[in-house]
């Protein structure tokens, strides 16, 4: 008796076994037909069943379902996270197709978030861009561009969860880049990969090859957990954030400029001034640094350790248009006193006297403010802002030429606008 049992068992799983692979033939059939949504209901009658399935064939369905509900890309959100689960459930057999899937949706999904990105969807892209990563876990970079484009909606909740992750992998972001020098313009250029920058050079079109690598985005990456934290009202731990950041890399010059900032938004310009004199001790040539000290000591009403800042900093970088910037509405600073004084001079021959000392006093503000303004026009010939100071100040001197010049430059710099 338990033999007939034994061998009607047999016959009936046979049987099981006999309709599930119709089924996923009939699956395979609709989907060379594009026809997924036939495809996803052959495999629905397989489910059932799934586990008494051997394993290749518990791989053929997977994978044919992955394809099913990916759907070219046309799949739902939904659909297309159940899908990236069905990939990952494919253990041995279908490696090729599975590797030529994983293939193509990474192509879609990189697609689709940099067309959101360009459209200014970053909410789209950031959510692409993740599904990037799951489905490349060791291209980390996809990850870094979900939490970024997250920020961006804004979605920082979101971006919070993406950040800590990165963090969580010890992400730094770094690469290294194949660089040459251009023989024509001396600019160098960045190249994808060795072998097209080798060709260039044997070419001869550029010189001087070499790798360089990029900057770490560690810095970035805590400075914008702890300002979400500080977004978020809980200034703690932002703080905490930072100091677990600093105490493994105590002398990371990004981490230190991080915290200055994250002190900068709470307010406590002390400390980010403290901050900022620490890292100059660590990196003494960065004129960013001297630029920022610049800023802070205007803001704290000391106008010569200000302007110091600032000549160190085009000293390091002659080309730093905003330290010329600054320097030039440092010196014009002065100007208001003196309006104040002249203003409230009487008619008396002694007063007479002082207003027009006052007034020579002032026009040689103008003057000395002119060549920074002029140098800040040289390296950034649109820049309006310094286009229209140069021309006020060329028609208080009465410089005639020079404001007719200035105001034909300033008409063109707003018509390109």
């Amino acid at each position: 008796m338990k033999k007939q049992i034994i061998i009607a068992l047999a016959i009936a799983i046979g049987s099981f076994s006999f309709a599930q692979k119709k089924e996923l033939k009939a699956a395979e059939k609709a989907i060379k037909g594009k026809a997924f949504g036939d495809a996803i209901t052959a495999l629905n009658a397989v489910k059932p069943m799934l586990e008494s399935l051997d394993p290749k064939l518990k791989d053929k369905y997977y994978y044919l379902h992955s394809v099913a509900l990916f759907a070219d890309g046309k799949g739902s959100d939904e659909d297309i996270d159940m899908a990236l689960e069905d990939l990952n459930n494919i253990e041995s057999s279908y490696g090729s197709e599975k590797s030529a899937l994983k293939t193509q949706m990474t192509n879609d999904f990189l697609q689709k978030g940099n067309k959101n990105y360009e459209a200014k969807d970053f909410g789209g892209a950031s959510k692409y861009f993740e599904k990037t990563y799951d489905l490349n876990t060791k291209d980390t970079i996809y990850l870094y561009y979900a939490a970024a484009t997250a920020v961006s909606v804004p979605d920082y909740d979101r971006a919070l969860v993406l950040y800590n992750k990165l963090k969580d992998l010890g992400y730094t972001g770094i690469q290294e880049e194949y660089i040459a020098t251009g023989k024509e313009d001396g600019e160098i250029e960045v190249f994808q990969n060795e072998n097209l920058r080798d060709l260039s050079v044997k070419s001869g079109t550029h010189i001087k090859p070499a790798t360089r690598k990029t900057e770490s985005k560690r810095g970035e990456i805590v400075k914008n957990v702890a300002l979400i934290y500080i977004n978020n009202g809980d200034n703690e731990k932002a703080i905490e954030a930072m100091k677990e950041a600093r105490a493994s890399n105590p002398d990371d010059v990004n981490l230190i400029l991080s915290e200055a900032n994250v002190q900068f938004k709470m307010g406590n310009m002390d400390e980010f001034s403290r901050l900022l004199k620490e890292a100059i001790e660590v990196d003494p040539n960065n004129a960013e640094l001297r630029y920022n000290l610049g800023v802070i000591a205007a803001e704290a009403k000391k106008p010569e350790e200000a302007r110091a800042h600032y000549e160190k900093a085009i000293e390091l970088d002659p080309e730093y248009i905003n330290a010329y910037i600054n320097l030039s509405a440092l010196i014009l600073g002065g100007e208001q006193a003196l309006i104040e004084e002249m203003n409230g001079l009487g008619n008396s021959s002694a007063d007479n006297k002082r207003y027009d000392e006052l007034k020579e006093q002032r026009q040689q503000l103008y003057r000395d403010a002119i060549p920074y303004l002029t140098k800040a026009l040289e390296y950034a010939p649109k820049n309006i802002n310094a286009a229209k100071t140069l021309m006020n100040i060329y028609s208080i001197l009465g410089e005639t030429d020079k404001y007719k010049e200035m105001k034909a430059r300033v008409d063109e710099i707003e018509a390109a606008q």
